[in-house]
């Protein structure tokens, strides 16, 4: 079954919602060939992948990944597909930051370096912020934290007979798309920074389909998987069935226009020592204003403030109150009295 609807993608048709679940029930169970999956993923990637694909691969994957156990309302994930090859400082893992200090819930999806200089889990150790190694620390650190780490290998471990056959056609495929789209904790609130604006519609028409109270995905102009503050934005905001997009500038939000070096680092120290700066207000404008940003439009997909320049104005006062950097350095004392405990 699986040769004969790769034949079919190989022909040019497209599979079926049913057909694409099936096809990635296959990879997730072992039940394909390293050679079957690659040859998949490049098809994909050479043709392009429908909604009705993507909605049935992300449907298998939830299906196969861990769930952690929590009831809390209003989670948000800010995790993006990566892939921009533009070596910026992890912006997404200083907005989770940032969130949680401010009180909301953030379930944090995330993995090692893979593309960038520096993945999430990689910052966050060099911080001295704890990785949680189960569901339920993650649960209760989300709950009692308002911050959980989801280290993506760990609840997708089901991946692991697509790692190989990835690794070694070594281009963005599917599965980068699909990550940000299958947060353990289901959450419904996203900030998902995507580096191209086609793949970003495609992937909002398949989340609204799987559905969704409030995500935002994000372009930067320059390809950057983020809020940009160098250049215009394009936003594609997804509230239930409703798509809309639109096209921000820093300026027009209360921000200065930044530049792209200014935000550039070589690796996870380098990284950490940046959001450091941020956390405490001391950090370059072009720094200080991309974290602002991206916070300040996931929590207007966290449904928190009416407009992104509102957000502006709340993390602007969050970050200069010592309210932000009071919340690492708890977060860092709850690490060290773990370890010695």
């Amino acid at each position: 079954m699986f040769k004969q609807l790769l034949r079919t993608c190989m022909e040019g048709a497209t599979l079926t919602e049913g057909e694409a679940q099936f096809v990635m029930d296959q990879i997730m169970e072992g039940k394909a060939t390293p050679s079957q999956i690659a040859s998949l993923l490049t098809v994909l990637r050479f043709r392009g992948e429908t909604v009705e694909e993507m909605v049935g691969f992300a449907r298998s994957m939830r299906s196969h990944s861990l769930r952690i156990p929590h009831e809390l309302t209003g989670v948000v994930d800010t995790c993006g597909t990566g892939g921009d090859d533009l070596g910026t400082f992890n912006i997404s893992t200083a907005t989770a930051l940032v969130l949680s200090s401010m009180g909301v819930p953030v379930a944090k999806h995330g993995n090692r370096a893979v593309s960038s200089k520096s993945g999430s889990a990689d910052v966050l150790e060099a911080l001295d912020i704890d990785i949680q190694s189960t569901p339920e620390l993650a649960a209760e650190s989300l709950k009692t934290r308002q911050l959980c780490f989801l280290f993506a290998p760990l609840y997708h471990q089901s991946m692991k007979h697509a790692v190989a056959p990835r690794k070694e056609i070594g281009f963005r495929t599917i599965f980068n798309l699909l990550g940000p789209i299958t947060n353990p904790a289901r959450a419904q609130h996203q900030l998902i920074g995507v580096y191209n604006e086609d793949f970003a519609m495609k992937m909002a028409h398949t989340l609204s389909k799987l559905g969704t109270k409030h995500t935002v995905f994000a372009t930067g102009g320059e390809g950057l998987d983020e809020c940009s503050i160098t250049t215009e934005t394009t936003l594609i905001d997804v509230k239930g069935d409703s798509i809309n997009k639109m096209k921000i500038t820093p300026e027009e939000v209360g921000l200065l226009r930044g530049k792209l070096e200014d935000i550039q680092v070589q690796h996870a120290t380098e990284s950490a020592e940046v959001i450091e700066q941020v956390i405490k207000g001391e950090a370059n404008a072009s720094a200080q204003g991309i974290v602002t940003l991206n916070a300040a439009v996931a929590l207007y997909a966290a449904d928190q403030v009416m407009t992104i320049k509102e957000g502006v104005m709340m993390v602007k006062e969050a970050i200069d109150s010592g309210v932000v950097y009071e919340k690492v350095a708890s977060l860092r004392a709850d690490r060290r009295h773990s370890q010695h405990a």
